[in-house]
């Protein structure tokens, strides 16, 4: 799957993590990578500053680090676009 810097593309990554247990917050921070992640208190947080192609690549890689299993989510959209992303690598 190539990854699409649209803004439609974004909102498909957010409403993944909105099925998610973990909360997207976009603030201000000095973020080395661009994104703070608590996994206790299961919040993620990225750079509001960001453009739009780093919040998306913020938000895949993200997804690489956590781990999601598609099977945990209930709608069948939100389980293959995330099969689709796991597949997917980004090239810098």
């Amino acid at each position: 799957m190539a990854i699409k810097y649209t803004k439609h593309f974004l909102d498909k990554l957010e409403n993944l993590f909105a099925a998610s247990d973990y909360i997207l917050r976009y603030e201000k921070g000095n973020f080395k990578s661009g994104y703070c992640i608590l996994k206790d208190t299961k919040i993620v947080i990225v750079n509001k500053y960001f453009p739009l192609e780093g919040k998306i690549n913020a938000l895949v890689d993200i997804l690489g680090e956590l781990q999601f299993n598609p099977q945990d989510f209930s709608e069948k959209s939100v389980q293959d676009f995330l099969k689709e992303l796991q597949q997917t690598q980004l090239k810098f």
